[in-house]
C-alpha cells in the first residue's frame, strides 16, 4: 500500500472549522490578556549581546571548561539511573492505573511536578547528592511511566488476553498475553524517556548539582560565550549521537560504570529526616489545629493570586505562541516544500530548538533581553512549536498530493493543513500540562510565576510555604491537564494523534 493521499478542504470541512474556531478563540484570549503581560526589554543593547553569543557558538573553545569529562558522565549517569528508577515504579503503576482512582491521583501528583522542584526538595535532606539528581528524576518519571504504559496497554488488542483462563491473574495476563505485543512500543517510548531524562539532568545544573548544566549557566552568566558555545555544542552532540552511545547493549555497562562516579553517597539522620518531612513540611497552625492562625498563616504568603495568574497568563501565551511557531513552521521540515538544503536547514533548527529546554532557552534570552515574561515567552513557544512543528512535517510527508500542481501557498493552506490540523492541535492541547509545569519552573529565572515564590521559600528555609506553593502547582496542572483534554481533538485517527503519547509527552 501506497502513501496515504491528501484530499481537499471540502472533505473534513465540519471538523476542520470546528477546530478552527478553537485554535481562534485561543488566539483571541491571548490578544485579550496580552497587556496584562510584562513584555519589556530591559538590556541596553540586546543586539551587541547576541552577536557576542553568536560569536562564541560559532569560535567555541574546547579547551577552557575543566572538568567537563566529570560533568558530561554525570549527566548520563543521572538520566541513566533517573530512567531505570523511574520505569521500574511505573510498570507496576501502569497495570493498575485505570483499575485504581487512588493510583491515577498519585502519578497525576508526582509527574505535576517538575523535577528541579522535586530537586530543591529533595536538596534540603540529601543535598547535592547523586541521590537528589537521581530522586528528583525517577518520581516524576514513575508517574509518567505509569500514564503512558498503561495507554500503550490500553489500545493492545484484546483477543489474545480474551483467550486466556477466567482466572488468570493480572500479572499473567500481561507477562503472556499483552507484553509480547508492545514489547516495542514500551521500549521505543523508554528510549525516548532516556532522551528527555538528559535534558532534564542537565537542567539539574541549575540547582547546584555538577551536571552540563552547572557549567552552562556559570559560563552564560559570566559572559565567557567561547566556553559556553563549547558546552551547548557539546550537549547537542551529546543529544544527537543517543543512538550510538546509549545502545541497549551499552547502557548496562554504562549504568554500573557511572555507579563509581555518583558517591560519595549521603549519610541521612533518620530523626532529621523525619522531622523535615512530619513536622519543617506542614504550617505549625495546620500541626497545632489553630484552624483561626492557619488562615492568618495563608494570608502571609506573598503574592500568591498574582503568582497563580502569572503562571495561567504565561501559560496561554506559549501555548498561543507554540500554535503560531508550529504553524510556521512545519514546512520548513516538510518535503513538499523549498528543496534538500532549505529542509535539511528547517529540520536542523528544529531538532536544536526542541533539543533545548526551555529553562536554558529562557536563560539565554533573560541575557539578552532582561527578566520580564518575553524570554520565558519566547522560550515556551520556540520549543513547543518546534516539537510540534517536526511532528507534523513527518506527518505530512506520509501524504502524496494528487491533481495539478498547486504553489506552495496553495499546497500549504488546501491540500496539507485541512489534514494535519487535528493532529497538530492533539499534540498542542497534549502539551499543555508540560507547557505549564515550565511556566512554573521559569519563575526560577525571577519571573514573578509560582516557581519565583518557591525558589524564594527554600532560599530562606520556609519549607511549609515551599510545600503549600509545590502542592498549589500540582494541582493548578492538574487542573489545565484536565482542560487540555476536553478540548484536544477526540474524533481524529491521525498517525500524528496516535503518536502523541509517545513523540509529545517530554
Amino acid at each position: 500500500m501506497g502513501p496515504e493521499r491528501a484530499p481537499g478542504l471540502l472533505e473534513g470541512d465540519t471538523f476542520n472549522l470546528r477546530l478552527a474556531r478553537r485554535s481562534l478563540g485561543l488566539l483571541a484570549l491571548c490578544l485579550i490578556l496580552l497587556p496584562f503581560a510584562d513584555l519589556a526589554v530591559t538590556t541596553h543593547d540586546p543586539w551587541a549581546e547576541l552577536g557576542r553569543m553568536l560569536d562564541g557558538l560559532l569560535r567555541p573553545d574546547f579547551l577552557a571548561t575543566e572538568s567537563l569529562a566529570h560533568a558530561i558522565a554525570l549527566t548520563v549517569g543521572f538520566a541513566l539511573w533517573g530512567t531505570l528508577l523511574g520505569m521500574l515504579l511505573g510498570f507496576p503503576l501502569a497495570l493498575l492505573f485505570h483499575r485504581s482512582r487512588l493510583v491515577r491521583g498519585g502519578c497525576a501528583f508526582v509527574r505535576a511536578i517538575h523535577e528541579l522542584f522535586w530537586a530543591l526538595l529533595l536538596l534540603q535532606v540529601f543535598g547535592l547528592s547523586a541521590v537528589t539528581a537521581i530522586a528528583a528524576l525517577a518520581l516524576p518519571y514513575a508517574g509518567i511511566f505509569a500514564k503512558v504504559y498503561a495507554e500503550i496497554l490500553e489500545l493492545t488488542p484484546r483477543a489474545p488476553v480474551d483467550a486466556l483462563p477466567e482466572r488468570t491473574g493480572r500479572l499473567s495476563r500481561f507477562a503472556y498475553a499483552e507484553l509480547p505485543m508492545v514489547w516495542a512500543r514500551l521500549a521505543g517510548y523508554t528510549r525516548y524517556r532516556f532522551e528527555c531524562a538528559m535534558r532534564s539532568s542537565v537542567l539539574l545544573g541549575f540547582v547546584g548539582l555538577p551536571t552540563l548544566g552547572f557549567h552552562l549557566e556559570s559560563a552564560f552568566r559570566e559572559g565567557r560565550y567561547a566556553e559556553a558555545g563549547a558546552l551547548l555544542w557539546m550537549f547537542y552532540l551529546l543529544i544527537a549521537s543517543l543512538g550510538w552511545w546509549g545502545h541497549r547493549r551499552l547502557l548496562p555497562w554504562l549504568a554500573l560504570g557511572s555507579l563509581f562516579l555518583l558517591g560519595p553517597w549521603p549519610d541521612v539522620n533518620a530523626t532529621l529526616l523525619w522531622r523535615f518531612v512530619s513536622v519543617d513540611l506542614w504550617p505549625r497552625p495546620l500541626l497545632e489545629g489553630d484552624w483561626t492562625g492557619l488562615w492568618r498563616w495563608l494570608g502571609d504568603i506573598p503574592d500568591l493570586l498574582p503568582a497563580i495568574g502569572n503562571t495561567l497568563l504565561l501559560g496561554l501565551l506559549g501555548t498561543a505562541g507554540s500554535l503560531v511557531v508550529a504553524l510556521l513552521a512545519w514546512p520548513l521540515a516538510s518535503r513538499h516544500f523549498g528543496n534538500r538544503i532549505t529542509r535539511v536547514m528547517g529540520k536542523g533548527g528544529l531538532v536544536l530548538m526542541r533539543s533545548t529546554p526551555e529553562l536554558m532557552l529562557a536563560f539565554i534570552f533573560l541575557l539578552l533581553l532582561g527578566p520580564s515574561m518575553l524570554p520565558a515567552w519566547l522560550a515556551l513557544a520556540l520549543h513547543n512549536g518546534a516539537l510540534i512543528a517536526f511532528l507534523v512535517a513527518r506527518h505530512a510527508d506520509a501524504f502524496t498530493l494528487d491533481g495539478p500542481p498547486l504553489p506552495a501557498t496553495g499546497r500549504y493552506a488546501y491540500a496539507l493543513l485541512p489534514r494535519l490540523y487535528d493532529g497538530l492541535l492533539a499534540l498542542l492541547f497534549y502539551r499543555a500540562e508540560t507547557i505549564i509545569r515550565e511556566t512554573a519552573l521559569l519563575g526560577m529565572l525571577g519571573i514573578a510565576t509560582l516557581g519565583f515564590h518557591i525558589d524564594s521559600s527554600f532560599a530562606y528555609l520556609m519549607f511549609d510555604q515551599a510545600f503549600f506553593l509545590l502542592l498549589v502547582t500540582a494541582g493548578l496542572n492538574i487542573a489545565v491537564d484536565a482542560i487540555a483534554r476536553r478540548y484536544r481533538p477526540r474524533e481524529t485517527s491521525s498517525h500524528c494523534d496516535r503518536r502523541v503519547p509517545g513523540d509529545a509527552a517530554c
